[in-house]
């Protein structure tokens, strides 16, 4: 049974001299691994080796008749090419593909966070000046990384204190904020000694959290906390650092 689904590559491993193990990110199926037979011949049926952060629409066998499905069709769409020219782009947009990799099971459909992810790609792709377009490009990973979390069902708690349950508003002008992969969220000073693994995060990232509509005002210094704590607690999910988050955060 062939199936037809829109999806973006998020990583590919060489098979053999001429063909590639693939793994997609889809609209309808979720992560799909499939074999791409021939690709890497001069005369390819995918128009050449399939990259990572290519997309369009693919055709596919049925995944659930064997491990891996067999890629018979990807009607590829044009290319960020933008990404090329903005390394800190490229980085980041690799990075997000990274994460979705790890955290996201295979045949387990998340329309929503496909939507995400290829808005996310379009989105940064437009942004052509890798110097003062930086923090730009990390307010979009920042979100597409939330809207990976809330996904999966790891949402992080950001409005209140998760041990305590004292809204941050109460609190915010006056107390610092911790973060706490353990407690899933933002902890405030009363509660931060009960958690080992907490962040301390400044007044400012702390509000920034608690209302995100905050985050395109934010300067590069809450911004670069943001993610610090955010890829702090992917690698405390995850049980490791992610590969692309030095180039992120260096």
């Amino acid at each position: 049974m062939l199936k037809k689904d829109s999806a973006v590559c998020i990583r590919t491993v060489d098979y053999s001299e001429t063909s590639q193990i693939v793994t997609f990110f889809t609209a309808q199926n979720g992560k799909v691994g499939a074999i791409a037979k021939g690709s890497k011949r001069p005369k390819s049926p995918f128009d050449g080796p399939i990259e990572v952060l290519s997309h369009g629409q693919i055709v596919f066998s049925d995944p659930e008749s064997s491990k891996l499905a067999t890629l018979t069709e990807f009607q590829q769409q044009p290319a960020f090419d933008n990404l090329a020219k903005n390394l800190f782009a490229l980085n980041s947009s690799l990075l997000a593909v990274e994460l979705l990799n790890e955290l996201t099971d295979e045949h387990d459909p998340h329309p929503e966070l496909f939507d995400a992810m290829l808005n996310f790609l379009k989105d940064v792709n437009e942004i052509r000046t890798a110097g003062d377009k930086r923090q730009d490009t990390l307010a979009l990973l920042i979100l597409f990384q939330l809207t990976l979390l809330k996904e999966i069902g790891l949402q992080p708690i950001l409005n209140y204190c998760p041990n305590c349950k004292t809204q941050h508003t109460t609190r915010g002008t006056q107390h610092e904020f911790y973060f706490s992969s353990e407690a899933n969220g933002l902890i405030c000073r009363d509660c931060e000694a009960n958690f080992p693994d907490k962040i301390p995060v400044t007044k400012a990232t702390g509000m920034v959290l608690y209302n995100l509509k905050a985050l395109a005002q934010a300067g590069d210094r809450t911004l670069k906390e943001i993610e610090k704590v955010l890829i702090s607690h992917f690698a405390n999910t995850l049980g490791k650092q992610p590969k692309l988050a030095k180039h992120v955060l260096g």
